[in-house]
């Protein structure tokens, strides 16, 4: 058995209102245009579906159109208003998603540069200075990259610029149309924690510009097997047109359709191209727009040209990052290195894979009147013991309290993992997080001491331990791993190391090799050769050559020829033969002409073996030919210059906490306004995915005398948009400093000095949506009281409802929309014909009618809202 400790550590320790990630509601700013109604009610929408709390609405005025702002809008409009907002209402310790709700620009333009919307929010806007470049958006300035991106981490910890920087995981929710826009948030909710067993496709098309992520695909790929919760292949498909059930779809092209309902909820899509972030306005590429419309949840594109770097555009890893749990927003961040000209739009939250605990509240019933100090229990169940929770935070009224319980990996807990039957172990020392734990084990792994024995080394990924084998005589299948807990000299095991599986995954992917061949001339004399030979696995030798028999030939048709008699050889074709893929001759239009221009003579390809594994990569080959060609990479090469998707792989998986929380805590309720107040509970998996589940309660609080009545004088649980809502509250006492009234996006007034207010509120300023209406009331002396909520619904079309029937006379009630207009009519028979009788608008709800005229014998009667 090895030893090895964690010593010399040094740990930077975050507030623990800091720690939050996975995501929820709570920790959602949604930002409304309030010049457009379609953003106020998709935002409104959003807050319903997603429980964000009405302090959590931002609203912004901003009359320009839906594409473009400038920098200086841009940040006089957004940017210092969320700001300012979340310092005022006590948020930014909570607040990691920012959710911008439809007719925002998506494009931040400046004289030194073009980002997306998203980006500039999510990580500072990013200038591009090459005035002189043909093409100012193709640079990859340093200062571009994300660090938050591959680091598998806690947002919040892992920042994508400086810490303490102005940094959130921000979305556009937005389409051609409300329903449609609607529909992306309907679909991401739907998808929470359903554990799809659908097909994620990643698509090599035949676009030779825009394809380039295949070179991605295989470790993707095996990550994703290793993990084993999500089905992906990979594909050489042009387009998902006509493919249903996807739950993913990643490709390269210019242009394509797809029809709707191609995915299912939870999915990501997107392509590379320049310009698939230009939304709205004139393109003649396929956008984004167009996976969402096909039913993604979530889409990427850059709003102006990147250029073919790879670091701009979503890699494919963002699916086994979603397979590990993480919210969308997480997995695109995550998955682009250089996001600042890329947008993203849609649905934040969802988490298909996520796994929430189940969680409630201990003894404490709907309305319990709690006073002074008192103690509450929650309790938390894991969904799975692998994923145990570590931490519980108590938000009131849904804003941030205190965290009520952090389990910390446990200090001398030991972990131990065996590989091939040799075993290390590592000590948990004080203060460790996830992340140094992971660090610190990988030093262990990787003790030359250790690696010579087990042939395998390690990696960290925040809390994941990557470990590939570099032993070629030993199968993944034969390359074993197990791994064991021990609380050590502590009191309990809190920390935990599971393997994704017991023994290594290979034999996926094909070993491979580029090569790049140039002809100065462009033109072939006769004569001229190009050779290639095999030398197979088993030693045997097979040779393809052409030589040209034509004076003056073309460079690159002499080059294809050459690479279709090696792909049409019989020999080449076998089990243990090679493959020419992804040719690219720079003379070909219209590349030559739009991309390398009239003086490149040269050609790139890759040689792959026919068959997949590390060792059949061993075969070796060379290319070589006349003087006048130029051949890299020279010589004899093994086809293994992708070794790190050819070794076999295995992942290590961290966490902490415990499977069962039950616990309880004082609660001083003087700290809290007297009257009605929400407590919830939110427990967080104790691993970097951190996924929430909340357990909410209603109850009072009563300290002090101080009270308030809350009546609504004009308004319903439903009411017309058109309609002023009318609230009266009257304390109980005097004197009152301020009676202040709260709905969607905070206060809507406030009186002072006075025992009583009533209060008018437009409807058309809130938009249609579901709004929830309270009040607080505060004494001279700083002493609160808190009304019960009022939830009333604004517009939308009217529900079917029934009558009521009191006599005599006979009065008319159903349940009214406060403001709508109803039509009351009667007649004497079922078959006769229904007349009008009168009509009413009322202002609460029931509505109320009553028939003066009772002189036929009977009536029926029937009320319509036209």
């Amino acid at each position: 058995m090895r030893l090895c400790f964690g010593a010399g550590l040094a740990v930077w320790f975050l507030s623990a209102a800091g720690l939050f990630a996975g995501g929820s509601g709570l920790n959602v700013v949604v930002v409304v245009n309030q010049n457009s109604t379609n953003s106020i009610q998709l935002g409104n929408y959003y807050c319903e579906k997603r429980g964000v709390p009405p302090q959590n609405l931002l609203r912004i005025q901003w009359a320009g159109g839906n594409i473009i702002w400038n920098r200086s809008n841009f940040e006089t409009n957004l940017l210092n208003p969320l700001v300012a907002m979340l310092a005022s209402r006590g948020l930014t310790n909570q607040v990691d998603y920012i959710v911008l709700s439809m007719d925002i620009p998506f494009q931040v333009t400046a004289s030194n540069g073009v980002n997306s919307t998203t980006a500039a929010l999510f990580y500072g806007f990013k200038t591009n200075d090459c005035p002189a470049c043909q093409w100012p958006g193709c640079t990859l300035p340093d200062y571009t990259s994300n660090s938050y991106a591959a680091s598998e981490g806690i947002f919040r910890q892992t920042p994508p610029i400086a810490a303490g920087s102005n940094s959130w995981l921000v979305t556009m929710l937005t389409s051609s149309n409300l329903t449609q826009a609607q529909a992306i948030i309907d679909r991401g909710v739907a998808s929470d924690g359903t554990a799809p067993t659908q097909t994620v496709w990643l698509a090599k098309s035949s676009d030779r510009l825009r394809n380039i992520r295949y070179w991605e695909f295989d470790n993707t790929i095996l990550d994703v097997r290793v993990n084993g919760r999500l089905s992906i292949i990979r594909t050489n498909y042009d387009s998902p047109y006509g493919l249903n059930n996807l739950l993913g779809f990643q490709n390269g092209l210019y242009q394509f359709a797809m029809l709707t309902n191609e995915f299912v909820p939870g999915a990501m899509a997107d392509s590379l191209t320049s310009y698939a972030g230009l939304i709205f306005g004139n393109n003649d590429q396929t956008t984004l727009l167009v996976f969402l419309g096909a039913g993604a949840c979530g889409s990427y594109g850059t709003v102006v040209e990147p250029c073919a770097y790879l670091q701009k555009f979503p890699s494919p890893q963002d699916y086994f990052y979603q397979a590990r749990g993480f919210s969308l927003a997480e997995c695109y961040y995550q998955s682009v290195l250089n996001p600042y000209q890329g947008l993203i739009v849609g649905e934040p939250l969802a988490a298909p894979f996520a796994r929430p605990a189940a969680g409630a509240w201990v003894n404490l019933p709907a309305n319990s009147v709690l006073s002074g100090t008192t103690n509450l229990t929650v309790q938390f169940q894991a969904a799975i013991s692998q994923q145990p929770l570590q931490q519980v935070d108590l938000f009131v009224d849904g804003t941030y309290a205190q965290t009520l319980t952090n389990i910390a990996p446990g200090q001398s807990n030991t972990l131990y993992v065996t590989i091939n039957g040799f075993q290390t172990n590592y000590a948990i020392p004080a203060g460790a997080s996830l992340k140094s734990i992971a660090s610190n084990l990988v030093v262990c792994l990787n003790d030359p001491g250790y690696t010579n024995l087990t042939r395998v080394w390690a990696a960290a990924f925040g809390d994941r331990i990557g470990l590939q084998s570099f032993d070629l005589t030993r199968l993944g299948t034969n390359t074993t791993l197990q791994t064991s807990n021990s609380p050590g000299d502590a009191a309990t095991l809190t920390t935990f190391i599971q393997p994704a599986r017991s023994n290594f995954l290979d034999k996926v992917t094909l070993g491979m090799r580029s090569y790049l061949i140039t002809n100065s001339a462009g033109t072939v004399p006769a004569g001229n050769y190009l050779q290639c030979t095999l030398v197979k696995t088993n030693g045997s030798v097979v040779t393809v050559a052409i030589t040209n028999g034509t004076d003056g030939a073309a460079f690159n048709t002499f080059c294809q020829s050459f690479l279709n008699a090696i792909n049409t050889n019989a020999a080449m074709q076998s089990a243990d033969g090679i493959l020419i893929d992804e040719i690219n001759m720079h003379e070909d239009e219209p590349y030559r002409t739009y991309v390398y221009g009239p003086d490149d003579h040269s050609g790139e390809f890759n040689i792959y073996v026919q068959s997949p594994g590390w060792p059949a990569a061993q075969a070796q080959v060379a290319i070589s030919g006349s003087p006048a060609f130029i051949i890299l990479d020279a010589g004899t090469n093994r086809l293994d210059e992708n070794v790190s998707d050819l070794q076999p792989r295995n992942h290590l998986y961290l966490t902490a906490g415990v499977t069962n929380l039950d616990f309880t805590f004082p609660l001083d309720t003087t700290m809290l306004a007297d009257g009605s107040h929400e407590l919830t509970a939110v427990a967080y998996e104790g691993s970097h995915v951190r996924t929430q589940a909340r357990a909410t309660q209603n109850v009072r609080i009563r300290n002090t005398p101080l009270n308030a009545t809350f009546t609504t004088l004009a308004g319903a649980s439903n009411a017309v948009l058109n309609f002023t809502l009318l609230f009266s509250i009257a304390a109980n006492t005097n004197p009152i400093a301020t009676i202040e009234l709260f709905t969607t996006g905070g206060s809507v007034g406030v009186v002072s000095n006075s025992s009583s207010a009533t209060f008018a509120v437009a409807a058309t300023n809130l938009g249609v949506g579901l709004h929830p209406f309270c009040a607080v009331v505060t004494r001279n002396d700083g002493k609160q009281y808190r009304t019960e909520t009022k939830w009333i619904r604004l517009g939308g079309s009217e529900p079917p409802f029934g009558l009521t029937l009191t006599a005599l006379p006979p009065v008319i009630g159903w349940p009214a929309t406060a403001g709508r207009l109803y039509e009351v009519m009667s007649a004497p028979n079922l078959k006769g014909t229904f007349q009008l009788r009168g009509s009413i608008t009322p202002s609460n709800s029931p509505g109320l009618w009553t028939d003066t005229v009772t002189s036929a014998p009977q009536q029926f009667y029937r009320v319509r809202a036209p």
